[in-house]
């Protein structure tokens, strides 16, 4: 949440009466004169929003903003302008800079508080993702990628389909997004190019009893396709939504219909930038949790995760008082097919193994690559008698068809499983029966292995 707030005003009195009103409100609070002052403090005290008048006396606040935007210690804070100019161009050339809003003065403390609050959980919704993002990939080996940003799909939407129509006109003379226009009752089954929804929606709104523009932002946000897009309230003169209603109820922005077209097309690409950011950061977050949970040569879970997943199961077994089997099964000889074939034969192995593996279990079982070439298997809810059966097919299944290498050479490979079952260990918590049950399996698959390999041992009770 937006904690500290920089107020950065020439006037002493405005700095003042903004300080008392943000305190008020829960925030802290620090100011600046100038811009040497607030670059100062942006750098040391790092505040989570810069609330910057335009009208400084020496350097403009958007030559700050482009300071600010410049230097990577300040470049991605929050930026709100403020001016008492009513100039157009002024406005525009803030936004251009990378300003995240414009306030004109006076300013309304409940538009002002509003706009603040909706700046706040979009930087959240990035601050959450990144941080996942770095917590996930420092288990893996992923550098990141830059980002690209393509034109943006943005949906108008608005109760006549005439207006929407001018407003795709006159925001494509001076816009770099792709617009299209739908009425509030199409709206559902808008899609983009290629199928996707769009990015975001200018969606038109009013407090008119028949208009249905609040109804419609409430049903994107409610909707899994269409959570993420941002959508921008525009506002009508006659029956005008109150800023701080539209941002509380989810509005990402507000402008109003007399607007500047190239200012609305700005905060449009603005908040299409947003979106594709927050888009590449949750795809991050779900490939590095994907490289983080499973191998990446068989493309199955590793041993952290299997064993997380066989905590599961040992869990939902003790609960339910069911069985579940568990296998511990080694490629035999794997070291003498790497010594003569090299690895890539032997990564090949590994694969076809694994391949085969998972066409002989069900959708219920669990797989995990726990070594170099050791396997884990869970079968929940299984008797004795079909973990048997299903550990002698799997033996059956490695060795009847020879592995082809990417030499040509036809290898046959065998295995040894170890088996147990988890009614033959008595323990009083999953965590005891998973370490006791793996052990049970270890030591038969040695057994296994003693007894002269392809072959399945089962563990009994010492009991």
């Amino acid at each position: 949440m937006i904690g500290t707030v920089l107020i950065v005003d020439s006037v002493a009195t405005n700095r003042i009466v903004m300080k008392v009103k943000l305190g008020a409100a829960g925030y802290r609070t620090l100011t600046a004169p100038d811009g040497a002052a607030c670059l100062e403090l942006a750098r040391l005290e790092r505040p989570d929003l810069i609330l910057l008048d335009v009208d400084m006396p020496e350097t403009s606040g958007i030559d700050i903003l482009h300071r600010l935007r410049a230097d990577p210690a300040t470049s991605r804070m929050l930026v709100v302008m403020v001016s008492s100019s009513e100039d157009g161009d002024q406005r525009l050339a803030a936004l251009r800079a990378g300003a995240d809003e414009f306030l004109s003065k006076p300013i309304d403390d409940l538009a002002l508080f509003a706009r603040l609050r909706n700046l706040a959980r979009m930087r959240e919704d990035l601050d959450d993702l990144e941080e996942s993002d770095e917590r996930i990939a420092a288990f893996t080996l992923d550098e990141g990628d830059a980002p690209f940003f393509h034109p943006g799909q943005i949906a108008i939407v608005t109760s006549k389909v005439e207006k929407g129509i001018l407003l795709r006109r006159l925001l494509a003379e001076c816009g770099r997004d792709k617009y299209t226009c739908v009425s509030q009752d199409q709206v559902f089954n808008q899609r983009a190019a290629g199928g996707a929804e769009p990015d975001a929606y200018l969606l038109e709104a009013s407090l008119d009893e028949t208009d249905r523009g609040l109804m419609v932002m409430s049903a994107l946000r409610s909707r899994l396709e269409t959570r993420h897009a941002k959508i921008c309230i525009l506002n009508t003169a006659d029956k005008p939504v109150l800023p701080a209603m539209a941002f509380d109820l989810g509005a990402n922005d507000l402008v109003t219909d007399d607007l500047n077209p190239e200012e609305i097309a700005l905060r449009l690409n603005g908040l299409v930038r947003r979106k594709r950011e927050a888009d590449r950061l949750r795809a991050r977050v779900k490939d590095n949790l994907r490289l983080a949970m499973l191998d990446p040569l068989t493309g199955i879970p590793n041993r952290r995760f299997g064993l997380s997943q066989l905590g599961s199961i040992a869990d939902r077994s003790l609960a339910d008082e069911r069985s579940f089997a568990l296998m511990v099964l080694d490629l035999d000889k794997f070291k003498s097919v790497n010594d003569r074939f090299g690895h890539a034969s032997g990564d090949t192995v590994l694969v076809e193994v694994t391949r085969r593996l998972t066409g002989c279990l069900r959708n219920t079982d669990l797989i995990s690559r726990i070594g170099g070439e050791e396997f884990l298997i869970c079968l929940p809810n299984t008797t004795l008698g079909e973990s048997r059966l299903i550990a002698e097919r799997l033996c059956h299944e490695i060795e009847s068809i020879p592995v082809r290498l990417h030499t040509g050479d036809l290898l046959t490979v065998t295995i040894s499983i170890g088996l147990a079952l988890s009614t033959e260990t008595k323990c009083l918590n999953s965590g005891q029966l998973v370490s006791e049950i793996f052990d049970r399996a270890d030591r038969a698959l040695l057994a296994a292995k003693r007894a002269g390999r392809n072959q399945v041992t089962i563990s009994r009770s010492a009991a």
